[in-house]
């Protein structure tokens, strides 16, 4: 058997954060009732006119410029031309022949090292409604809320050559958009969406093979095993010696399997022309300057600069860079207690275990930063035991608790009064003779059972460190 070369090129389709869609002042909000968010312009009503959204041009401008991508000063819409039920206008307002932002890359790493992607173009266009069909009574509904929500489409090389190069890929667009606020990039609401065009060729060939399209890939678990499927089912056919047909398929990650849609040997012609009621688009230097200057941080940048200014160790900065949200908290927190490795260690360990348990993703965190500080600042006092400042951690991350009060409320306050301490510890030393005779002896572990003997009495509440050190006293 041959050894074959796989070869992926992406179509990446990214809902644009804007309040209003991109030709009409209707809300882009989402989980809205069915046609909710609707008026003449996007779902099509003779007469309507579009009008453009400004911030949708500066959000496509920034990710251009964050892609390394060249910015087209004069860039124009044209219409795509195609029926279907979610389409209320028959077109699309799309960018064919001059797009907004050309010849790019992005950086990956994956276990083979880094490298290149590069970015063919980046467009704009609008989204198109949405099909609900309902299989019980063999019925389509179409809700329109969706048609006219503001997309870029960044279309990829065909640089990438396994699952594990697109998925890096991926998240590094993921990221780098969700740090400039133009998306937050979910892809179970479908404001990120991938669509995979792969082929195989023998190692060593120059010619690309024919490639496949494949839709309906709604999460990075699902692009991984539709890439592996479709590499294997294209290789078998080369070696059974029959041909790929180079057409649209579907996944579907229940089954694992994917199906054709259409061929694309003889493609509909989508009748691109010019778009007649929107004038052509001038970037202007000033205005690249501006959003330029705009630019933020991003996680590359923003993750070196925690190592050098917080003194992070390489997985803190990763882990907690990992997330906008999360750079945001450790930030915040950070400059409010002045302890910025115990705000990480906070965040990585407790915030984690606790968005797991919760199911929640870290772009959903919602911790107020000031109050995670103040818990940081009550365990690092002693004020806390390790055990008390989790239980009022947790009461912050599910209820906003105010860590004080709640600790107040609760009797959480470590003991630290010395008189009462030591009148508990004589107690567990009269009562444990044996552990006592075993430290006195050499033993330092035994000390261990004492000072949880004495925590225990103390109902978990004694400050351990000034245990450890009466215990020590009365002891020698």
């Amino acid at each position: 058997m041959k050894e074959y070369e796989t070869v992926i090129g992406l179509e990446v389709h990214v809902e644009l954060a804007t309040k209003t869609k991109i030709f009409c002042g209707c809300s882009t909000a989402f989980g809205a009732q069915p046609n909710a968010h609707t008026c003449p312009v996007c779902t099509g009503m003779p007469g309507s006119l579009p009008v453009l959204n400004k911030k949708v041009v500066e959000y496509a401008v920034a990710v251009g410029i964050a892609t390394e991508c060249e910015i087209t000063s004069y860039s124009k819409f044209d219409r795509k031309n195609y029926f279907y039920p979610d389409n209320p206008q028959n077109y699309q307002i799309s960018q064919l022949y001059e797009p907004i932002c050309r010849n790019g890359r992005v950086e990956i790493e994956t276990d083979a090292g880094s490298k290149f992607v590069g970015i063919h173009e980046i467009h704009m266009e609008e989204d198109a409604g949405k099909l609900i069909h309902d299989e019980w009574e063999d019925i389509s509904y179409v809700d329109y809320n969706r048609s006219g929500v503001p997309l870029i489409e960044i279309v990829s090389e065909p640089d990438m050559r396994c699952a594990q190069e697109v998925i890096a890929y991926l998240e590094k667009l993921r990221m780098m958009i969700q740090y400039l606020g133009a998306s937050d990039c979910k892809l179970q609401e479908g404001s990120m969406r991938a669509d995979v065009n792969l082929s195989v060729r023998p190692v060593g060939a120059k010619q690309f093979g024919t490639r496949t399209e494949m839709k309906n890939l709604n999460s990075f678990k699902a692009i991984t095993r539709a890439i592996e499927n479709e590499r294997n089912r294209q290789i078998d056919l080369l070696e059974a010696g029959e041909a790929v047909v180079q057409e649209t398929r579907r996944w579907d990650d229940a089954k694992e399997y994917s199906y054709a849609m259409r061929s694309k040997e003889d493609a509909q012609d989508y009748r691109y022309f010019p778009e007649p009621d929107l004038v052509p688009i001038v970037i202007h230097d000033q205005w690249l300057n501006e959003i330029r200057a705009r630019q933020p941080e991003l996680r590359d940048e923003r993750r070196q600069r925690y190592k050098q200014q917080y003194g992070l160790p390489d997985y803190d900065a990763d882990i907690i860079t990992s997330s906008k949200k999360m750079a945001d908290i450790f930030e915040a927190a950070s400059e409010i207690c002045q302890k910025p490795k115990k705000v990480s260690n906070w965040l990585m360990g407790e915030t984690m275990r606790l968005l797991k348990e919760t199911g929640q993703d870290p772009d959903e965190l919602t911790l107020d930063a000031a109050k995670l500080a103040k818990v940081v600042e009550l365990a690092d006092s002693g004020a806390l035991t390790n055990t008390a400042a989790k239980e009022v951690f947790e009461e912050v991350f599910k209820n906003n608790a105010d860590p004080q009060a709640y600790m107040e409320e609760k009797g959480l306050k470590t003991v630290s009064d010395e008189g009462a301490l030591k009148s508990t510890i004589e107690q567990v030393i009269k009562d444990n003779p044996q552990s006592v005779e075993d430290y006195r002896s050499g033993k330092q572990k035994a000390i261990g059972f004492l000072v949880g003997q004495t925590m225990k009495a103390m109902q978990g509440k004694a400050n351990p460190g000034l245990v450890n050190r009466i215990l020590k006293e009365l002891l020698s």
